[in-house]
């Protein structure tokens, strides 16, 4: 099983990215979660989401693909979103999910 985590920057916070990340990957037949991370020391609209997908897709390239387009889709964000830059780690799969969660700040 492929997994890719994520860091988005930008302003993220407050705007549905969550929600928006949540149904793409649902969308694209991923697992995994989504969370928004706390804010710094200045509350500033400018903080991160962290993203971790899976794919269980029949073949590595298949579930690749799925990935990278969850990717594309991060980069852009909701229409309301200032996507700054995505942080991106390919990883091996440490566990599995059976859905994508929306979690609490961390």
């Amino acid at each position: 099983m492929v997994q890719v985590h994520l860091f988005i920057g930008g302003y993220v916070h407050s705007v549905g990215f969550r929600a928006f990340v949540k149904r793409e990957a649902e969308k694209l037949g991923l697992t995994g979660w989504v969370r928004n991370l706390p804010a710094g020391r200045q509350a500033l609209p400018d903080n991160r989401v962290e993203v971790l997908a899976q794919s269980s897709a029949s073949s590595d390239q298949e579930a690749k693909e799925a990935l990278e387009q969850l990717i594309l889709l991060c980069r852009k964000g909701p229409f309301i979103a200032e996507v700054r830059g995505v942080s991106v780690s390919w990883e091996e799969t440490k566990g599995t999910y059976s859905d994508f969660h929306i979690l609490g700040t961390e």
